[in-house]
């Protein structure tokens, strides 16, 4: 172990400190993490913890969905920088107005948004629970999706519901090309392929597998195939070998890095190390937005 690592170690036990990390972070950050998982599964965790101190290792709506279920725990960002493209595709202000001409609408929110977003939403789904939770809702109920068009999409035919699709996606996953993706089919013929539901619809259409990464691994782990073209962020890679040594994964862009997530990037053992001990930068939340964020989340929580 490195002594950067042994030194996160130290620092985690003295301060009773959980680092929670998203699958697509870097494989040195998953390594010294507590608990790695999908965004279902790190809000989970943040909402069952006793650590007193808990370092988010991901992007700034997951360390808010945090400190919305610990409202008494100091929530650390190691760069408060790493933001998401898709949650800042839907801005609260617009979704006010939205919903103000949409009237006996519900809003239901994808987990990748901001607090303010998910303060006027009615329940937040993640592409782990989605399906299973809108199928628990009433089949006339009127709904707004947000902010994920791609998923929205594909929620809708899956359910055969016709929500409304609020206009935003993903930077990464929405920019992969079914041409890429048939170009590595050809090179990869016995491959089996799996991919994220926040890929658009054609790319969807293409694929053996669609799923959350937590999904995704899972689905892996159990097919007797020993190749697979993973359609998602790299980050997952280093999971998904962990648990499955003897297979051979390929992602679209196979050493391209500018297809990944810049900002899941951004955390690292540097500024990990600096957070914990300087238990900061930390994330602060308006109790009267926390309380409004908190109820869809706990919703979403409960029907899961």
């Amino acid at each position: 172990m490195s002594t950067l690592k042994q030194q996160i170690e130290t620092l985690k036990k003295e301060k009773n400190a959980i680092i929670l990390a998203h699958y697509y972070t870097l494989p040195e950050v998953q390594e010294v993490a507590d608990f790695v998982g999908d965004s279902l599964g790190l809000a989970r965790k943040a909402a069952e913890t006793d650590a007193d101190i808990i370092l988010f290792a991901g992007v700034h709506f997951m360390a808010e969905t945090a400190k919305i279920l610990n409202p008494t725990k100091k929530v650390l960002v190691p760069d408060m920088s790493a933001g998401c493209s898709l949650a800042d595709s839907c801005k609260a202000e617009k979704l006010a107005e939205y919903k103000a001409k949409h009237p006996g609408y519900k809003v239901l929110s994808y987990v990748n948004c901001s607090a303010a977003v998910k303060a006027l939403s009615d329940l937040i789904v993640t592409s782990g629970n989605a399906l299973k939770l809108v199928n628990q809702l009433l089949q006339d109920e009127k709904i707004i999706f947000v902010p994920d068009g791609n998923l929205g999409d594909y929620i809708n035919r899956m359910t055969g519901r016709e929500m409304i699709l609020w206009d935003g996606a993903c930077c990464v996953h929405d920019h992969y090309e079914v041409e890429q993706l048939e170009k590595m089919k050809a090179e990869h013929p016995n491959a089996i392929v799996v991919a994220h539901p926040e890929c658009r619809r054609e790319m969807l259409e293409k694929v053996d597998f669609i799923g959350s990464t937590a999904a995704m691994l899972n689905f892996i782990s159990e097919n007797d195939a020993r190749e697979f073209i993973v359609v998602t962020e790299s980050g997952i890679l280093y999971e998904m070998q962990r648990r499955n040594p003897d297979k051979v994964f390929h992602t679209l862009y196979e050493g391209a890095p500018e297809h990944d997530c810049i900002n899941m990037k951004k955390n690292n053992l540097e500024n990990i190390y600096q957070a914990l001990c300087d238990e900061a930068p930390e994330l602060i939340m308006d109790e009267e937005l926390r309380q409004k964020a908190l109820v869809p989340i706990q919703r979403m929580l409960d029907l899961s």
